[in-house]
């Protein structure tokens, strides 16, 4: 396991490698500041923020390092303001843990958010799968509106016609359906 520990106080950082103790394969970077760049550089399977109070700007920066690389975050943070473990957990992390960092937790407290952030990935991923299924499928639906208005088809015979067009070409049927739909709207004068 890579483990990326971002404090400004080393004692604490050692209770998370502390904490790990026993894991195997196991390496523990630490950082006094998050830096997306060195994240990026050493790609851990987690990362675990520690700090006396979180800031809003490392929040931020967890916001935009895991949108652009998805992985699961733990926040330790001795006190918080109102508002902040919703704005981090908004932000991508896993776990936010106030006044409970000891290394008898940091294990548990770590498996849990990486199993958590496993299964809020796949729910994600899901999501978007399904988002763009029903895309492709609307787009299906306009492009047989299309065959059977311009030429006549039932709907049956449009979907076979957009079916025929996507194994001729060896491309998925929405795709085939969206350029049918391009084309359609640059000839009426609504394209580029």
């Amino acid at each position: 396991m890579r483990v990326l520990v971002v404090d400004p106080d080393p004692a604490r950082a050692a209770l998370v490698a502390e904490g790990l103790a026993g894991v195997e394969p196991l390496e523990v970077r630490h950082a006094l500041l998050f830096n997306e760049a060195e994240a990026a550089t050493f790609a851990p399977d987690v990362i675990v923020v520690a700090s006396d109070s979180p800031d809003r700007d490392t929040i931020e920066s967890l916001r935009e390092a895991t949108a652009a690389n998805p992985r699961p975050v733990v926040m330790f943070v001795d006190r918080s303001e109102p508002g902040l473990a919703e704005q981090a957990v908004l932000a991508g992390v896993s776990a936010y843990v106030v006044d409970g960092l000891s290394a008898a937790r940091v294990r548990s407290v770590l498996e849990v958010a990486m199993s958590r952030f496993q299964l809020m990935n796949g729910l994600r991923q899901d999501l978007e799968k399904a988002k763009a299924d029903l895309a492709s499928r609307k787009t299906v639906e306009r492009a047989k509106a299309l065959l059977m208005k311009e030429r006549g088809l039932e709907e049956e015979a449009a979907y076979r016609v957009l079916r025929k067009l996507s194994m001729d070409t060896g491309r998925p049927i929405g795709a085939v359906a969206a350029d049918l739909v391009a084309f359609a709207g640059v000839l009426k004068g609504n394209g580029p």
